[in-house]
């Protein structure tokens, strides 16, 4: 095996293993946390460690899954809010999607968990909307988390959930001027 397939095989590895752990990660320290898909058990650990007070999930309400009936039997029995705002990977969200967003996470009991499947595409969308329009750390901190060490893969005609990295590109040099005007035109 040549290098190029110790190194797909070490890449592969590696996201697998994020999975696996949950690929939780801490985003604002006290304010925003990011994972996979958690199970109630992560879930009750995230909360009893980190103090989350909201989950935002980006997968959207799915009353007939398990997961979904977990992690709100979870989020009750914990006294969490629990907020569903369904996003596709697969398609940009236009200006409405972004400033409802903005303003759940804004407006949302912190500290917030927000998750998706895999915690790496609309997740890291999400996180970066969060630094970049309601922390105000600044275009680079918000890009870092539409990144490969999250499970992200952004290449254009390549990747189908590039669409996550072109709705960052469309707001990313908004100033926070052009955020209320945007959010004002819109109703």
């Amino acid at each position: 095996m040549g290098g190029m397939g110790i190194a797909v095989l070490a890449a592969g590895g590696y996201l697998l293993a994020i999975q696996l752990l949950g690929n939780f990660h801490e985003v604002v320290a006290g304010q925003l946390y990011r994972s996979n898909q958690p199970s109630s058990e992560q879930l009750v650990r995230y909360a009893r460690d980190h103090g989350i007070k909201t989950v935002i999930n980006l997968r959207g309400e799915n009353e007939s899954e398990d997961w979904y009936k977990d992690e709100i039997k979870t989020s009750r029995e914990l006294g969490l809010t629990h907020i569903n705002f369904g996003m596709s990977a697969r398609h940009e969200l236009d200006m409405t999607k972004v400033n409802q967003l903005v303003a759940i996470m804004r407006d949302a009991p912190k500290p917030i968990l927000i998750h998706c499947k895999s915690g790496a595409d609309r997740t890291g969308l999400a996180t970066a909307l969060y630094l970049g329009r309601v922390a105000y750390l600044g275009e680079k901190a918000a890009e870092s988390q539409l990144s490969v060490r999250y499970g992200h893969i952004g290449i254009p005609y390549l990747s189908e959930t590039y669409a996550m990295d072109q709705t960052w590109e469309n707001v990313e040099h908004m100033s926070i001027a052009d955020d209320f005007t945007i959010a004002s035109n819109e109703f």
